[in-house]
């Protein structure tokens, strides 16, 4: 398993947009990726507009999974529980420098 899926640099994190399936646009940091033998993930958190939002949200970490179709790159969700739990995990340990996170 290579955990290094192109090495991320924590001190600047990546703005990733998402177009929704309802054509809204939202915005992601993109806090670290990787890739095992079950494919390539990535962590993001909200991009917010105002300091109350970030107040408001729950500081969650939200796991995709990326999948690459006809040259198009798409960031799905995990749907095996077990596959998330897992990703997940791996996210929490890599990112557990960086970041505090509770169970």
């Amino acid at each position: 398993m290579d955990n290094n899926f192109e090495e991320k640099d924590f001190s600047m994190p990546d703005v990733v947009s998402i177009i929704d399936e309802d054509g809204n646009e939202h915005f992601f940091d993109e806090l670290d990726r990787i890739e095992t033998d079950d494919g390539k993930f990535v962590a993001l958190t909200p991009v917010y507009e105002t300091a109350e939002d970030v107040i408001e949200d729950d500081g969650e970490l939200i796991i995709l999974q990326v999948q690459e179709e006809n040259g198009e790159t798409y960031l799905c969700p995990i749907e095996d529980q077990k596959l998330f739990n897992e990703i997940g995990n791996i996210f929490e340990e890599r990112l557990s420098e960086y970041y505090d996170f509770e169970n």
